[in-house]
């Protein structure tokens, strides 16, 4: 109590005030505020209250607003790429992006009680479209609002945007305002509705805090609750110059209201029992300010503990992005981009057609996309290699985990000072002297336990905290690292791995999980180990096997041969052949087809060749594996070769030739056209009546693919667009 002596002595002192008596009676303008008592926070708090509104501002109080407007605007109105994406850091000012330009508006829905740790809680979302509405109508319908999602959600962003439009809307601006901030959602292409979203009320005066650089703070012991958090404030405006405006901004919040946005409560570590003064802090702060609304954002696992939870809250969940979301985010991506590098408008045009048909042509790479984040990395990727994206999904993947695991691991910024400056925190490998590598390896090693342990065959498994900080301690020389440390550490990060529950992490899509489980497979015993696994259970290990196979073949195309003997050994008629080698001929197909350079097979690989080929037929044409799995292994066959059509098909008997699909029709003739004299509707180009005798022939029983056309010209020798071409 040092510290609040010395404060109420300056405050007596100031006053002129008296003291007499054992328990000490205050008197402030007149007013007995009766005797102090241990404890007794509301007494404390006018006396603090007091002490911080004192002193007389040099400058008016308009412009001392317009002042804290305009520093907020800049504070908040752009988006670095820095830690994003590494390419960009070099590139100004293209790693400063303007957040009113690419900002896309959020849909939510209520809270379910469930967190990132139920595998059916974004399905659910993603299915129930109907339920979705928009994160500024729940602002606008509640006074206190909890918006809840998983990391790279967009809740940061939402609450920086919402602050960036009120400042505008307060200060006059053409093109940052609530105009802006009520712009209609987009439909399914992403173009405008009708309606923009619902705001029923003037601008508010924002106040953005992240809580993560409260806790980071001196916070002076045995302090009130809200007091902390407003001397926070009063010490963030006198570093940047604004000092005299704090009286001013605490009337008008008190009287008047006003937004407060609270970011991250999640990411408050449990180091010193900050945690829980921290959230003590702001109950009281958004007790103390009953005219403001406010805006309180947090990880959904994270809130759902009960000791997290402030009374009188209503929760919302952000929605995974739909559509007409992905449709305009990369619209406005490409419409900033052209704007800031000078781009011609149609080839901005034209990258944006690019991305999104990557996108839109991988479901992989579609639920990527459903995440901010994930959106925001592949558009940065896509731009930076000049409209493209890695062909080869393993490409992409390996480029997104190297961008999530560079803004996981670097350092980061922890608190804006005075000036500009800022205090950084080391990176992840700085601080415990490894190398990146290692934590490479270590990560690989986890997601593949991970992958082996988990029940389900869809979504994320979880990774013991346990498990991550040992592995990290065991790599460390240093002797003197704490674990709870390290955890607080990594707890309040994003990327390549995310806090998911109680001393619970995991990876932000079972995409990553998979790559890097397959990371971990081409470095041991490969191709043996994932042959194995994919052959006992191929349902869980299928994707991880593909992709190990073509992070192997980038280094060296004989490893996807050597997977697809290890896969695949047997033939066909083996009488030892059982469903294990048929889901082994299964995969090593799609190996094959995925990473193969077919253009030139060896000579001693064209018996493998041949083998898995005849495999594929004889799944195709069987009945035991489902309809799924007989068209995979048919568009395996499409690839690699399929053997029924290495002959003359019209050499072939009917039989064979019926077996691709088609039916034989005799030779014979038939009545063709119309008789006028019994069909008086006939038009003319449908007479005279007349016999056609046709030969056999064969006709398709499905829709002709452009392949079969080709086969069909290439025997025929005739030439599309002939006369008597389809004769």
């Amino acid at each position: 109590m040092q510290w609040f002596s010395k404060l109420l002595s300056k405050l007596i002192s100031d006053a002129g005030e008296t003291a007499t008596g054992g328990n000490r009676n205050i008197r402030i303008d007149g007013d007995s505020t009766g005797d102090i008592q241990t404890g007794d926070h509301n007494v404390i708090t006018r006396i603090y209250q007091k002490f911080l509104l004192a002193g007389a501002p040099r400058t008016s109080p308009r412009k001392l607003r317009d002042a804290y407007l305009s520093r907020l605007m800049n504070r908040l109105g752009y988006l670095t790429l820095e830690g994003i994406d590494p390419k960009a850091v070099s590139a100004e000012p293209e790693a400063r992006l303007q957040l009113r330009s690419v900002y896309t508006a959020l849909l939510t829905r209520e809270s379910e009680q469930k967190g990132e740790g139920d595998a059916d809680f974004t399905e659910t979302m993603r299915s129930d479209r109907a339920a979705l509405r928009p994160a500024l109508a729940l602002l606008n319908e509640h006074d206190r609002l909890v918006l809840l999602g998983d990391p790279g959600s967009g809740k940061t962003t939402f609450a920086r945007f919402v602050a960036l439009c009120m400042a505008g809307e307060l200060l006059g601006k053409d093109d940052v305002n609530l105009r802006l901030l009520t712009y209609p959602l987009p439909d399914d292409e992403g173009k405008d509705t009708d309606d923009p979203q619902p705001w029923d009320r003037n601008a508010l005066l924002p106040v953005y805090l992240v809580l993560r650089d409260l806790a980071a703070a001196e916070l002076p012991e045995d302090e009130p609750g809200a007091c902390v958090i407003w001397q926070f404030i009063r010490s963030s405006l006198e570093e940047a110059g604004l000092g005299d405006y704090f009286p001013h901004l605490h009337r008008e919040l008190l009287e008047k209201g006003g937004l407060l946005l609270l970011d991250g409560l999640d990411e408050v570590p449990e180091a010193e029992s900050r945690r829980d003064r921290i959230k003590a802090a702001v109950t009281d702060f958004i007790a103390t300010c009953g005219r403001c609304r406010v805006v309180l954002t947090s990880r959904t696992y994270a809130y759902h503990r009960q000791d997290w939870r402030i009374e009188g809250l209503y929760e919302t969940v952000l929605a995974p992005f739909s559509d007409g979301q992905i449709h305009r985010f990369v619209d406005r991506w490409y419409s900033h981009i052209a704007e800031l590098r000078g781009m011609n408008p149609a080839d901005a045009e034209d990258r944006t057609v690019l991305l999104k048909r990557a996108i839109f042509g991988s479901h992989r790479i579609r639920e990527l996309a459903e995440r901010p984040l994930l959106l925001t990395l592949m558009a940065s990727l896509h731009a930076w290699r000049g409209g493209s994206l890695p062909e080869k999904r393993q490409e992409l993947y390996e480029d997104t985990v190297e961008l999530l695991l560079d803004w996981w691991e670097t350092a980061k910024r922890k608190k804006q000072g005075t000036g500009g400056d800022a205090e950084w925190e080391p990176s992840l490998t700085e601080w415990l002297r490894i190398d990146r590598d290692q934590v490479r390896k270590l990560l690989n090693e986890l997601a593949f336990k991970a992958h082996e342990s988990q029940p389900e065959a869809r979504g994320t498994a979880d990774v013991p905290e346990d498990d991550l900080i040992n592995g990290l301690m065991d790599l460390s020389p240093k002797k003197d690292l704490r674990p709870r440390l390290l955890a607080d550490y990594l707890c309040t990060r994003a990327g390549i791995l995310l806090p998911r529950g109680v001393k619970v992490y995991t990876f932000p899509h079972r995409t990553f999980q998979e790559y890097l489980a397959a990371c971990h497979l081409t470095e041991l015993d490969y191709p043996d180990e994932v042959s194995k696994l994919a052959r006992k259970t191929p349902e869980r290990w299928r994707e991880v096997t593909l992709l190990a196979c073509a992070k192997a073949a980038a280094g060296a195309t004989s490893t996807v041969w050597q997977l697809a003997e290890a896969l695949c050994w047997r033939e066909p008629d083996d009488p030892e052949a059982g469903t294990e080698d048929d889901w082994g001929a299964q995969l090593a197909g799609q190996a094959l087809a995925e990473s193969a350079d077919l253009r030139r097979v060896g000579d001693h690989n064209k018996a493998k060749l041949n083998r898995i080929r005849r495999w594929l037929v004889r799944i195709l044409e069987g009945n035991g594996f489902p309809a799924r799995e007989r068209a995979i292994a048919g568009r395996s066959l499409s690839v690699i070769g399929d053997p029924r059509f290495q002959a003359d098909f019209f050499c072939l008997p009917v039989d064979e030739r019926e077996l691709l699909g088609f039916r034989y029709v005799p030779a014979g003739s038939f009545l063709m056209g119309s008789d006028k004299t019994k069909d008086s509707m006939a038009a003319d180009r449908e007479t005279p009546q007349h016999t056609v005798h046709l030969p056999a022939f064969f006709i398709a029983r499905f829709p002709v693919t452009v392949a079969q056309f080709r086969a069909y010209v290439k025997n025929s020798g005739k030439q599309p667009g002939d006369e008597d071409s389809l004769k």
